[in-house]
């Protein structure tokens, strides 16, 4: 579905990720320390920023397509931006659509468009606040907005970048949850870049590790975390902090259960 062979790229003349090669062929979760190139990574795929090397999309080097096909096949959820403008959810999430109007003679949104805007409210419960301006929303709610953005957008791949920061516990888990059930439905993918290793792992089971614009490993998440690799690169004992976590909670978990039995 998209392939980088051999990307580099970074700012001002300087490489953050260095010769990374990969495939997307289901959904995937990249993870690494701050500053290893993660989110430069996503933004090179999404044609954001320019790369050195070769990606392609369907087949389809980006160097010999238009912006605007790579584009529609893919969509990036960013962590929640800061809110300059007062639109209605409906009208934020009818930006999805933008490219498919720019395509026909109409600058003006189709019965097709809008059908596609509210099957997008309808996958993320806001339908009844389609009419509510998105500067009045929680902050799992303008998540949920610019999910449905990228739904509208009918992408091949979406591509996350830390989406579920300043998201409570729940508002986390329903985003991950739907967006593996949206890839499933047709032929798509997620990529995501998370730093809690817990919905790294809900979200795929195949995984990216990154340290120092470099790929550490690639593989099933049950090999990298069985080889050491993670705690190499987060320089600590990963395994052994999730360990001491999980036994907090089953004593926890024992304390409730004994107490709702006495």
């Amino acid at each position: 579905m998209l392939t980088l062979s051999k990307v580099s790229a970074g700012y001002g003349g300087v490489d953050v990720i260095r010769n990374i090669s990969m495939e997307v062929n289901g959904n995937i979760s990249i993870v690494g320390p701050n500053g290893c190139g993660k989110t430069t990574l996503l933004k090179a795929m999404a044609n954001i920023l320019p790369s050195k090397g070769d990606i392609e999309i369907m087949g389809k080097k980006f160097s010999e397509i238009k912006r605007r096909e790579i584009s529609l096949n893919i969509a990036m959820l960013s962590q929640q931006p800061s809110i300059y403008f007062d639109f209605s959810v409906f009208d934020t999430v009818m930006m999805g659509r933008y490219l498919h109007i720019r395509r026909r003679i109409s600058d003006s949104p189709t019965k097709e468009d809008k059908s596609v805007v509210t099957r997008a409210l309808e996958a993320v419960n806001l339908v009844d606040d389609k009419d509510r301006e998105i500067t009045k929303l929680s902050g799992g709610q303008l998540q949920r907005v610019f999910l449905a953005r990228a739904l509208a957008q009918e992408p091949r791949i979406i591509l996350l970048d830390e989406p579920t920061n300043h998201l409570d516990l729940k508002c986390q888990i329903e985003l991950i949850e739907y967006l593996k059930q949206w890839a499933q439905e047709g032929k798509r993918a997620v990529v995501g870049v998370l730093h809690d290793i817990n919905l790294a792992m809900r979200l795929s089971d195949n995984c990216i590790v990154m340290k120092d614009g470099e790929i550490h490993a690639n593989g099933k998440v049950d090999d990298i975390i069985a080889c050491g690799l993670l705690d190499q690169v987060y320089e600590m004992d990963v395994v052994g902090f999730m360990q001491t976590s999980l036994e907090k909670w089953n004593r926890a978990k024992r304390l409730y259960k004994n107490k709702m039995d006495s």
